[in-house]
């Protein structure tokens, strides 16, 4: 688990500052942080569907279903300009929306912050860039 060490620049004071490791993101209810308009940072409820953390060189870690009638109401699911927007379980950074299901647009791919952390080198990188358990 990190924690951040400093406030970032223009953040919200209720930001999360707790990141979670790949071996604690699990199936099950989660949320996303995301921008419909006028620059409002919003939540939206999502269930992680599944996990493929040995998906490292594509991207797509974690598999996310949107489920809050509002954002399918507005937008019927992940759009474009999504990509990017925070995923959040139990109340930590999991990871970020990368991709939609072109076929449903309900569902989309996300990858786990742990990864992000390694591949700028904020985390070592692991030994054959797996991710420790």
């Amino acid at each position: 688990m990190g924690n951040l060490q400093k406030p970032l620049e223009n953040a919200n004071q209720n930001m999360l500052k707790t990141v979670a490791p790949a071996n604690q993101i699990h199936e099950g209810k989660a949320e996303i942080l995301t921008v419909l308009k006028d620059e409002q940072v919003e939540k939206f409820s999502v269930e992680i569907l599944k996990l493929n953390l040995n998906a490292v060189h594509d991207g797509k870690g974690i598999i996310i279903k949107i489920t809050d009638p509002r954002l399918l109401e507005q937008t019927g699911g992940i759009i474009q300009g999504m990509s990017g927007s925070p995923i959040i379980q139990d109340d930590k950074l999991v990871g970020a929306i990368t991709h939609v299901f072109v076929n449903d647009p309900t569902r989309g791919y996300g990858v786990p912050v742990e990864w992000m952390l390694r591949e700028a080198e904020i985390l070592p990188m692991e030994k054959n860039y797996k991710i420790a358990s």
